[in-house]
């Protein structure tokens, strides 16, 4: 299972953000779409990603005036990515190394999707449950 086979059943919907937005602006935009992380784009270009961890570290380091900041200020700007051929397993080692939770997918330099670490576990627990499931089968008929 791979990258394509995920964004295939969730699809590939991206809320993107303006780097000048401010914080309290990202944390509504957030809420309301019940997600952990926006994309921070310029035109077509991928600037960084900024997650509720960002924001709560911003509040904490400079208090509720923090939420008038430009999302440039407090967002990751080193953004690691995948494709649309990475397997399921690659994700896992990647974000869990890594220690985030969201990954946007890149397919020819263009921002196509973004993958949670709730949607790698879900894919690779089916994947883990067909594998089951088959084997029951081949024991069942031999």
């Amino acid at each position: 299972m791979n990258v394509a086979t995920i964004l295939k059943a969730k699809g590939s919907d991206v809320v993107t953000i303006a780097p000048i937005m401010t914080l309290a602006e990202a944390a509504k935009l957030l809420t309301s779409r019940r997600i952990g992380a926006v994309i921070v784009m310029h035109g077509q270009q991928v600037l960084g990603i900024l997650s509720e961890r960002d924001i709560v570290k911003a509040i904490a380091a400079s208090g509720a005036e923090a939420l008038e900041r430009p999302v440039r200020d407090v967002m990751t700007s080193r953004v690691i990515t995948c494709s649309l051929n990475d397997g399921v397993d690659e994700l896992m080692d990647s974000m869990t190394e890594g220690r985030f939770r969201h990954l946007p997918v890149i397919d020819r330099g263009e921002l196509v999707g973004i993958i949670s670490i709730g949607d790698v576990v879900k894919h690779r627990i089916a994947e883990t449950v067909m594998e089951t499931e088959a084997l029951r089968l081949y024991i069942a008929n031999s």
